[in-house]
């Protein structure tokens, strides 16, 4: 069950306020943390936590977060050979927290805009030999669409929101976006919609309330575990490597789907944006 994530590798720096800050309003922070973070990397290591074989390409800087991402990575249990350092810095991810566990973010990419097709064209061989390929739009579009020309095991996370070419969204096997991410992709949202623009299955996470999913043959929903979020800045991502491993380890859709809202539920009641170790047993994806 082998999972390859091209895609971004990001330095959180996480403020915790009392409530989010209205525009031109200014809060004071409890606290500033640094965790590993960028949705590339979150969902290697959400996948690799749950046992799957990860591999990941992506760019990082010459400098400490760069340093730190990738020894992340590595202890997570994915292989970083494919990792390229860059002369630009370590991309990096402010990240505002309230009391309720809701966030607001700001992304500076850094090298992770240096996330070429090159890259993926240099590790073809890592490409063609991946059961599920996962990336994101946190990276060169351009890097995107050099990925399903070369696979057609694609899963799009496609976040954060932004319009995606007609052709790439033609390649793509799997889809998944939350509800403003549907948005930006087709104005009325429609599913329908959705797989007509090319892919096979499409995936849409409801926060609280969970995800639908959607074929040609059928549809589902899957309602989300009842919990007490601290942070809900990973579940996303939580539950985009969540449904990578579960589809690689041979699980239905629907079954990858219900285990993904699982794991996601469970990722918002611990701080940080990735999955640590022993929050969710690996035996579930064999269960």
């Amino acid at each position: 069950m082998s999972v390859l994530v091209v895609g971004s590798i990001n330095a959180d720096r996480v403020l915790r306020v009392g409530h989010l800050p209205a525009a031109g309003e200014t809060v004071l922070a409890s606290g500033l943390a640094r965790f590993p973070g960028g949705k590339g990397a979150n969902q290697a290591v959400a996948a690799a936590r749950l046992g799957a074989e990860v591999r990941f390409i992506g760019c990082v800087g010459d400098d400490e977060d760069g340093r730190a991402m990738v020894a992340n990575l590595a202890e997570a249990g994915v292989a970083t050979n494919a990792v390229r350092v860059t002369r630009s810095p370590t991309g990096t991810a402010h990240i505002t927290v309230d009391d309720y566990g809701q966030n607001a973010i700001v992304v500076s990419s850094g090298a992770n805009a240096q996330l070429s097709p090159a890259d993926v064209d240099r590790h073809r061989t890592l490409v063609a030999g991946a059961t599920v390929v996962v990336t994101q739009l946190e990276v060169p579009l351009e890097t995107v669409a050099k990925l399903v020309e070369l696979s057609d095991r694609v899963l799009l996370n496609a976040a954060p929101a932004r319009a995606v070419p007609a052709e790439v969204l033609a390649r793509v096997d799997i889809l998944v976006a939350n509800e403003v991410e549907a948005a930006a992709l087709t104005p009325d949202r429609s599913p329908a919609v959705l797989l007509d623009l090319g892919p096979r299955a499409v995936v849409v996470t409801l926060g609280a309330r969970g995800a639908q999913w959607w074929t040609r043959a059928g549809s589902g929903e899957v309602a989300a575990p009842v919990v007490r979020p601290v942070d809900t800045t990973g579940a996303g991502d939580a539950f985009v490597g969540a449904l990578a491993a579960a589809i690689a380890a041979g699980r239905t859709l629907d079954a990858a789907v219900a285990l993904a809202v699982d794991v996601a539920g469970q990722a918002t009641t611990v701080a940080g944006a990735q999955l640590p170790t022993g929050l969710v047993d690996p035996a579930v994806l064999l269960a």
